[in-house]
């Protein structure tokens, strides 16, 4: 399995690849002089090259995880057979025209919309989704929805050949973790996370990193941004079970290539910056 964590700024913008197949994880692609959509579309062309996307996973609808231009690149170029949302909607101008692009490519080509809360879903594991991966999910619930980063959607990548995993979080706050831990326990374990709410101190708690055990931790932040993340609070819980905590908004900002394989019994994980070639 190899993640592909896109500096975008402060948002979020990952791929997942596996042999053959590779799915997107949210579409940030903030309209900055740093980060023209030219450079977006060039990472995706390397990343993707003989390579079928088969689907698109949004965790939450503000603007630094569901963008228009973004779910644009992703459908109409690639012409993914899937999308998987979270059950909620916030009304924004962001959330109104990612849906609006969404609609229009229905035009063109039928796509499958999975709609996620657990409250209402028979579905939590998803086997047929890809011939590569897996999908299990742990949230949102409709006991606590109390807040749009509450209701992100957050599921565990398996990839079927190795068995490497990728937990992805959104924006979950730390109440719900309190939730999905007591709820879900060791099954929150993971080879790599990605940072929930892009390394926010009320987005990790101590119980929660012990379960997921993660070797990696993956920080989708921008330079400088407003809000300090990663904060230096969230640094210091994932740095107690975490070997290694990688973020995009070190120095300039740079885009991460996390791969993991399967060695023996164990895995090896291993994160380097990634430019196109």
């Amino acid at each position: 399995m190899k993640i592909y964590t896109l500096d975008v700024g402060q948002g979020q913008f990952v791929v997942v690849v596996g042999t053959s197949e590779a799915l997107i994880v949210d579409t940030s692609v903030p309209l900055a002089p740093k980060h023209p959509i030219i450079h977006v579309k060039s990472l995706l062309s390397d990343i993707l090259s003989g390579k079928n996307l088969v689907g698109l996973m949004i965790t939450g609808f503000d603007a630094d995880h569901f963008n228009e231009i973004g779910v644009k690149i992703a459908l109409n170029k690639y012409r993914q057979n899937w999308i998987m949302y979270p059950k909620y909607f916030k009304k924004t101008v962001s959330a109104d025209a990612g849906f609006a692009a969404i609609k229009e490519f229905e035009k063109a080509k039928e796509i499958t919309k999975y709609s996620i809360i657990l409250s209402e879903n028979i579905n939590r594991v998803y086997k047929t989704l890809s011939k590569e991966f897996t999908f299990e999910v742990f949230s949102p619930h409709k006991e606590d929805m109390d807040s749009s980063n509450n209701c992100s959607l957050v599921f565990k990548i398996k990839e079927i050949s190795t068995g490497a995993t990728y937990l992805v979080t959104g924006d979950t706050e730390n109440s719900r973790w309190d939730s999905i831990s007591k709820i879900f326990g060791s099954s929150i374990k993971c080879d790599v996370v990605d940072a929930p709410h892009h390394g926010s101190k009320n987005g990790i708690t101590n119980q929660a990193i012990m379960l997921m055990k993660p070797h990696t931790v993956l920080i989708s932040a921008g330079v400088n941004n407003s809000y300090g993340h990663p904060d230096a609070e969230a640094i210091k819980i994932f740095n107690s079970v975490a070997q290694h905590v990688y973020s995009t908004n070190t120095e300039e900002g740079q885009s991460l290539l996390t791969e993991i394989s399967k060695v023996g019994t164990g895995m090896v994980v291993k994160t380097s910056l990634y430019t196109v070639k």
